[in-house]
């Protein structure tokens, strides 16, 4: 459990021209609660269908955004560590979020991942090298990153990925 920082204006794309946008708006022009509360609502909405179109379990958990500060708050339980952080990824790696509240629970904690935030030049051979010392353990990473990525070279500065031990 805690905060991740993530890069505000790196990630997927989920709200268009929108939802983070419009509640980030929202809660900077000090509009009525009701407005506030619909913004942050779509694009927690938003999020949760990314979490789904990514194949990972969406039920037992709660997720919030607040567009005042960017930050999506994740709550509830989850089966297992890897999922756990598969979906704060999903989460994080979106435009408009800068932060991840983990307030996830795994009934059987394994060891966490560690993180890693892709600079400019980098590739998964780059990040192996640096992260195992053989570039040629890429695809562990890879793997670790499905089905959020879906390709080996298709990664992007500011995205946080998993490096599994």
């Amino acid at each position: 459990m805690g905060l991740f920082s993530f890069i505000k204006e790196a990630g997927e794309k989920l709200f268009g021209t929108g939802e983070a946008k419009a509640a980030q708006e929202a809660a900077s022009k000090a509009p009525t609660p009701v407005n506030v509360d619909a913004a942050n609502a779509a694009a927690a909405q938003a999020i949760q269908n990314y979490i789904a179109k990514n194949n990972l379990p969406t039920t037992g958990y709660d997720v919030k955004f607040d567009g005042a500060s960017g930050t999506v708050i994740v709550q509830g339980n989850i089966d297992t560590q890897e999922n756990k952080e598969k979906i704060l990824l999903c989460c994080g790696n979106v435009a408009g979020v800068e932060a991840v509240q983990d307030q996830l629970h795994v009934p059987s904690p394994e060891p966490e991942a560690r993180f890693y935030t892709v600079v400019k030049g980098d590739t998964l051979s780059k990040v192996a090298k640096e992260m195992y010392g053989n570039a040629n353990s890429y695809m562990k990473i890879f793997e670790a990153n499905r089905p959020m990525l879906n390709h080996p070279d298709k990664i992007y500065p500011g995205q946080v990925l998993r490096i599994p031990e």
